[in-house]
């Protein structure tokens, strides 16, 4: 069971996707805030710790980009889709939708081009996260899925990672890579202003503990991202594949196949700001005002998991 009760009304501006591709942008908008202090200072630390790492490239550098917004942005469930991506830096937590901005920033700061593919996804795809919340979760859920112009082909952030024979070691190394990163950096030390907290106290443990994994030569978790686990959206783009389409490769019941959750394809846009500005946000504002103090705080994967009492 899922509800449209706390959905804005969407039917009437869903119209046609955008008839033309469009062209993406490495300029500011008023959500990837690109000149804001927080902003320059992760951009200026993925530079150093990807020269650290002969990350070269701008595939490289954004690799090394997730691997750092990885460990220092907390995952929670969010739903404020508008955000500044400083602001969500300065927090040192952000949903999947807000950690997605974040890499969006530094890519557009790195002068990679980026737009957003528009996605409704269906909300029983939530259901795992929220098992006792089911008759609250949204029929839809809208998602900003973004891409990357990389060698005058546009990448969907899902395939940043495609092509290594172990996305788990590349992963792993581009967190790695944050890790040594000095925990001084501006963004870090705002987070842990605002918070009170170590920026990356949640985020660490769990980059250690795929450092273990990696170690031990154990994936930190095995097969294709179902929702169900530790694991959020955001760091599975980096361990396996996600595609929305069911390509060949992907066809069927392959783990990779999500394609069953998409309700609507809503067409590219140059930003997301365009995205939510046409189609809106998930929920309506009065739900996303009572719902933000429990579900902005309220820890998303591995967070959960470490809450549980011991077996």
């Amino acid at each position: 069971m899922t509800s449209r009760l706390l959905m804005p009304y969407r039917t009437a501006r869903r119209g046609h996707a955008p008839s033309a591709e469009p062209a993406g942008s490495t300029g500011p908008t008023p959500i990837l805030d690109l000149a804001h202090p927080r902003v320059t200072a992760l951009v200026t630390r993925v530079r150093r710790a990807a020269e650290e790492r002969g990350a070269v490239t701008d595939r490289a550098l954004l690799r090394t980009a997730h691997g750092i917004v990885a460990t220092t942005v907390r995952p929670v469930y969010s739903v404020e889709d508008l955000r500044r991506v400083s602001k969500t830096l300065g927090l040192g937590r952000g949903s999947c939708s807000q950690r997605m901005a974040v890499l969006e920033a530094v890519a557009r700061s790195l002068g990679v081009s980026t737009r957003v593919r528009g996605l409704l996804v269906d909300g029983a795809f939530w259901y795992p996260r929220f098992p006792k919340l089911r008759p609250f979760v949204p029929v839809e859920v809208l998602l900003a899925w973004p891409e990357f112009l990389l060698d005058d082909v546009w990448v969907p952030v899902a395939d940043l990672f495609a092509g290594d024979t172990a996305l788990t070691d590349a992963a792993t190394n581009d967190r790695a890579a944050a890790d040594t990163s000095a925990p001084t950096d501006t963004a870090a030390a705002d987070a842990s202003a605002v918070t009170g907290t170590a920026p990356t106290d949640t985020a660490t443990t769990d980059t250690a503990a795929a450092d273990t994994s990696a170690v031990t030569g154990t994936a930190p978790t095995a097969g294709g991202f179902t929702n169900a686990g530790p694991e959020t959206l955001f760091e599975a783009v980096a361990r396996t594949t996600v595609d929305w389409d069911a390509p060949a490769a992907c066809a069927g019941s392959a783990p990779c196949d999500l394609s069953a959750h998409l309700r609507t394809d809503l067409g590219r846009f140059g930003s997301r700001d365009e995205l939510f500005a046409r189609h809106g946000q998930t929920l309506c504002l009065p739900a996303r005002t009572l719902a933000e103090p429990v579900l902005g705080r309220w820890g998303a994967g591995a967070a959960r998991v470490r809450s549980r009492p011991a077996s």
